[in-house]
């Protein structure tokens, strides 16, 4: 048996079989001279991943010859390993080279990219995606190499890796998973969020990971207080599955919470909703008693095809139409319940992989072309998200919320795209609600700053206590070397929170909390003595929290807290 300490990220006990992922290596592809009497074994290697290949596709085709979408996209890529010019190519360069079969289709494959990619053309341009995603396969196939495909995760097992990218997390929607190790991530990280919010137990920062684990051993993870046991022996099993009995007892009790309003003993009203990124979560979030949606994260949706097979520049996702069944279903689900819809927030470390977003590498990506930056640079996608949404309003009481305004012009620009799709859907004849109130998140210092002056555009406030902390203080929220360092409660981060509720109470607009402050008690506390009332979380704690205001007056919840945000 051992023992190790790391950092507690979600509530919770799990105990399973460690289901251990292995660290991703770098595919590289060789380069090296061949001999003449070694040419016909090349091409005959070549033929043979092609054809692999193809039939592997042909399959994927067949499973889904009722998606008129996927089954378009897998033909395309059927037709592409079939090209007769490409291939003939690819072996007329091979033999007038002395070099390898895979260093050959490489360069010939990046070559033919480049030449889509610069055609001018928007769909030739995607295409250059296609030739990459699918002849990489080939190459893949060529060299032997087999990376790890994040849905092989069998359910009922304790997630164990260095890292999840924030792509890799929906994963957690669709596995019954029991608890997750890692040894990278901070308390606020995507995974995190993501784990509190599915009510997965998490530790994080455990070193030395991979020595330390093996899939199939018994895994103890303790998300209360940081702990991870290994291989734990009869005492220290049946100790744990006492707490999973108490644990039980505990959530029997808060589901008396459930359909009861948020309030004080002395009768003051809160409005407590839900923080989803997945369309999944919606009946989740109501069955624990939300009183609405507060934060949809739709990155995740754009974010969740990025390891499908499915080509991101092609997902389905990144259509209107697809978009639209999504929020429909959110809106449909909470009824009258308001839901707060957040336009794209990818960027930083949210990477979508698409020919249709233009990233480039940056060296300091959480404060280069993210979220609504990268949305204006790319405005035909924000548009086509508007369309969605403006559709989608006809099936719930919808709200749409823009990511990281740090100007009145982000403002002014989204608003403009907003009209327009307006305009557009009225000609079309297309029914929607003309009144769904646009607002923002204040999660920089910027805006809360400028939020007197912001006010006067918007509906409504949302502050993102997650980005709000991280930029504020300068602590990368994702790194668990500075995590004792990230404090939502830091007087600085106190005081434009503060300035950003006063400046929203002039200008006679709500403001709402959705940042992870609002789902602990201490810092609930905090965010109830400066007046906010509106408070978004991970669904999980919504009855606790209801719990929680029903044992306590206003004031003795305003007096317990020691407040530093004078100045």
């Amino acid at each position: 048996m051992s023992i190790l300490f790391g950092l507690a990220a979600s509530d919770g006990i799990g105990i399973g079989k460690a289901f251990v992922i292995p660290e991703a290596e770098k595919r590289e592809i060789p380069n090296y001279s061949i001999l003449p009497g070694d040419r016909q074994e090349q091409l005959r290697r070549l033929d043979s991943s092609i054809a692999t290949v193809t039939t592997h596709i042909a399959a994927q085709m067949d499973a889904v010859k009722n998606n008129r979408v996927q089954k378009e996209i897998f033909e395309t890529y059927f037709l592409m390993l079939n090209d007769p010019e490409f291939i003939k190519d690819v072996k007329k360069t091979f033999e007038e080279s002395d070099k390898n079969i895979e260093h050959i289709l490489n360069l010939k494959t990046e070559e033919y990219a480049a030449k889509l990619r610069s055609s001018g053309n928007e769909y030739l341009a995607e295409r250059a995606q296609d030739i990459t995603d699918i002849f990489g396969r080939v190459l893949d196939d060529l060299i032997d190499y087999h990376p790890f495909d994040i849905e092989t995760i069998p359910d009922d097992v304790v997630i164990v890796t260095s890292n999840l990218s924030p792509s890799d997390t929906f994963i957690l929607s669709k596995r019954r998973i029991l608890g997750i190790v890692l040894s990278e991530g901070g308390v606020s990280s995507h995974v995190g969020i993501l784990a509190r919010n599915f009510g997965i137990p998490a530790v994080f920062g455990i070193e030395n990971i991979f020595e330390e684990f093996q899939s199939g051993e018994t895994v103890i993870v303790d998300g209360i207080s940081g702990e991870v046991v290994t291989t734990p022996d009869e005492q220290t099993l049946s100790d744990y599955y006492k707490k999973v009995d108490i644990e039980k007892e505990n959530a029997a009790r808060l589901s008396a919470f459930r359909d009861k309003d948020a309030r004080t003993q002395d009768g003051v009203e809160f409005h407590l909703y839900a923080n989803i990124g997945t369309v999944e979560e919606t009946q989740f979030a109501l069955d624990k008693g939300a009183a609405g949606i507060g934060l949809f994260r739709t990155e995740f949706l754009f974010m969740s095809n990025s390891n499908s097979d499915i080509s991101p520049a092609h997902s389905s996702l990144f259509s209107e139409e697809s978009q639209f069944e999504s929020y429909k279903k959110v809106l449909e689900v909470m009824g009258e319940k308001p839901v707060t819809i957040r336009t794209l927030d990818a960027g930083g470390d949210k990477i979508i992989n698409s020919s249709e977003l233009k990233i480039s590498d940056e060296k300091n990506p959480l404060l280069g072309l993210r979220a609504i930056r990268l949305t204006l640079a790319n405005p035909n996608l924000l548009k086509t998200q508007f369309r969605a949404l403006f559709r989608a309003s006809m099936y719930g009481n919808l709200k749409i919320m823009l990511p990281l305004i740090t100007s009145e012009e982000q403002i002014d620009c989204a608003l403009a795209i907003a009209e327009k799709v307006k305009e557009e859907l009225r000609q079309e004849n297309i029914p929607f609600k003309d009144n769904v109130p646009i607002g923002i998140m204040v999660e920089t210092a910027a805006a809360a700053i400028m939020a007197d002056v912001l006010a006067k555009k918007v509906d409504f406030f949302s502050i993102g206590t997650n980005d709000l902390t991280q930029y504020v203080i300068g602590v990368d929220r994702e790194n668990p070397a500075v995590s004792d360092l990230f404090d939502p409660c830091h007087p600085a981060v106190l005081r434009l929170i503060k300035h950003t509720v006063q400046e929203a109470e002039k200008a006679g607009i709500p403001v709402s909390v959705c940042g992870e402050m609002a789902g602990k008690q201490e810092s609930f506390q905090i965010l109830a003595a400066l007046g906010i009332r509106n408070m978004s979380m991970s669904a999980i704690k919504i009855a606790s929290i209801k719990e929680f205001l029903s044992t306590r007056t206003l004031s003795e919840i305003s007096d317990s807290i020691a407040l530093n945000t004078k100045g």
